[in-house]
């Protein structure tokens, strides 16, 4: 026999009822100002980047992303397109050796033991992660992770340092070639343990940029086309260890945004204001140590403090 609802229930129908138009609309207007920054970008890298022949520019090939979701699956597409195998080895490192940046301004034995052996064998190592955002660079951020990181996944930096307080997981995904088994890709996945949402999704090699002396740093960032940041190799006087973005030109260290311009040719965009800044030392007692700063217009936008530490359980990366 059929009977009424309760009045409790019928007033939780009643709000659920007026509150759904209202989650819709947050949500129509929400995809609308993703789809806007998005194609935005597009259309800006489109308009003001240069169109380089693949062939034209080894040192900015690269894959690129889809539009959409990117996250944790990007190593399996990337390894499914281009036939390469996965594994994931509990000791493998950024930069299988860190002499391959060696160059007329830079000597890589000046550098600390300890930092070395972090670059060589990174998963080995668990990560400790605080976080500054400043004021101004706030509104920025929020943009970023708001409409477009957390919907492609990728690049979800923490806004907050609550979203860091259970820590980051670190796992180094290697692509080989079956034959030869040479490293193609080495991957650096880093996420929040406390939603499981991926800060970064990178690729990591080292590179003769053209305009630098030295070997640099790359670093790969699918999106829907890529995101490109090369680093150039600093030692100081401590024996501490710096990479730095903030190149003055176009073919010098820094940020390259790429798109898809046909089948050969892709659309790069140099931004010359955008730099970060890595610096990693050893402390009094000998825990490594990190600071990550990225800026924008000269402005600090976001500072990261890491501490790497021998991982309890290599294996799984932290």
């Amino acid at each position: 026999m059929d009977t009424a609802p309760s009045l409790p229930d019928a007033a939780d129908a009643a709000a659920n009822a007026e509150a759904s138009p209202t989650v819709d609309k947050r949500s129509a207007l929400y995809d609308l100002i993703a789809f806007f920054l998005e194609s935005g970008i597009q259309i800006w890298v489109r308009i003001t980047g240069r169109r380089i022949r693949e062939a034209d520019a080894p040192w900015l090939r690269c894959p690129l992303g889809e539009r959409g979701r990117i996250g944790t699956g990007i190593y399996e597409r990337i390894a499914r397109d281009e036939n390469l195998q996965i594994q994931v080895p509990p000791g493998a490192g950024l930069i299988p050796d860190f002499s391959s940046l060696r160059g007329p301004n830079f000597n890589p034995d000046a550098i600390h033991p300890a930092i070395r052996h972090f670059y060589e064998h990174a998963a080995a190592y668990g990560l400790e992660v605080w976080t500054e955002v400043a004021l101004l660079g706030r509104f920025f951020l929020w943009l970023l992770v708001e409409f477009i990181s957390r919907r492609m996944d990728q690049l979800n930096f923490p806004i907050s340092s609550l979203e860091v307080a259970k820590g980051m997981s670190s796992e180094v995904v290697q692509l080989l070639e079956p034959a030869s088994g040479r490293i193609v890709y080495t991957g650096w996945l880093r996420r929040l343990k406390s939603s499981g949402q991926v800060i970064y999704a990178g690729l990591y090699s080292t590179v003769q940029v053209p305009g630098e002396a030295n070997p640099c740093v790359k670093v790969t960032f699918p999106c829907d086309g890529s995101a490109n940041v090369y680093l150039r190799p600093v030692a100081h006087p401590d024996g501490s260890f710096g990479l730095d973005s903030s190149g003055s030109a176009w073919g010098r260290s820094g940020f390259y945004r790429i798109v898809r311009s046909g089948a050969d040719h892709r659309r790069v965009r140099y931004v010359k204001t955008l730099h970060e800044l890595f610096h990693v030392y050893a402390d009094d007692q000998g825990v490594l140590r990190t600071e990550h700063t990225i800026s924008f217009l000269g402005l600090t936008i976001i500072r990261l403090h890491y501490k790497m530490s021998p991982a309890q359980n290599p294996k799984a990366g932290g």
